[in-house]
């Protein structure tokens, strides 16, 4: 079964939500012109906001981290967004020495084998790129929603990040099934592996898909805690791993 057919319902309010998300970006993009970022992810909310951007002509920048575990299905988006779009796409990726240095110290599967150790590889491939992505700029819009996990059940539409730029959640009050009734009305591009019943995809070796009743992003890093479960992107410095462990000295 498709995701669309699973997951698409029509909500009361849907079209008001939509409404306030597109008001929404065009304020970031007229407050931050020329400083303003999507970061995506290319799951299925980052998607949704690709294509209001694409649709509405917002003079908002496209970026994405290729982190250099992403599945094939994933890194395939970017191509797909440019083609049906016409939008660039910003890929940034890890320094390849660090990346190096990190895999020949502790191997492939680090992540494994402790906290720490997953979360300096979440650093090296994610938040070093993510720096790089924002600088000089003052804004970025994230598909965060409250309903995806309790750690993000207070997400704002509008707040700021550690930095003092202006974080722009424009999906934050959104449903599951708003997102994908979004992408059944527009006919957006999405990653197949949703169709597998992976709801949150990120890195391939620490995905998988979700039983019938988990949380919606059980799939994320399974082996680890409930509490864990951030890559650092969306959490403040205090609660962030070392992620110089294996950098080079």
């Amino acid at each position: 079964m498709s995701a669309i057919a699973l997951y698409a319902r029509a909500t009361d309010g849907f079209d008001a939500r939509v409404a306030h998300t597109l008001a929404l970006l065009r304020e970031a993009a007229t407050e931050h012109a020329g400083r303003i970022v999507q970061a995506t992810s290319l799951g299925a909310e980052d998607m949704v906001i690709t294509d209001l951007i694409a649709r509405h002509a917002l003079p908002i920048a496209i970026g994405t981290l290729e982190t250099g575990k992403l599945h094939p299905q994933t890194v395939a988006l970017i191509d797909h967004i440019e083609s049906r779009y016409g939008l660039m796409v910003e890929a940034y990726r890890p320094e390849q020495e660090s990346t190096l240095h990190f895999v020949l110290t502790h191997g492939e599967d680090a992540m494994f084998r402790s906290l720490a150790l997953r979360k300096a590889c979440c650093g090296l491939r994610k938040l070093e790129p993510l720096a790089r992505m924002l600088a000089n700029r003052t804004a970025w819009v994230t598909g965060l929603r409250r309903e995806q996990s309790d750690a993000r059940g207070e997400v704002p539409l509008r707040g700021l990040d550690d930095a003092g730029r202006v974080k722009f959640n424009a999906l934050a009050d959104w449903s599951w099934a708003d997102v994908w009734h979004y992408i059944a009305m527009h006919d957006v591009p999405y990653n197949p592996l949703h169709d597998q019943f992976m709801p949150s995809i990120g890195c391939a070796p620490c995905t998988r898909a979700i039983a019938m009743g988990e949380p919606f992003r059980a799939g994320r890093w399974w082996w680890e805690d409930e509490g864990a479960k951030e890559c650092g992107l969306h959490v403040h410095p205090e609660e962030q791993a070392d992620v110089s462990i294996g950098a080079p000295r």
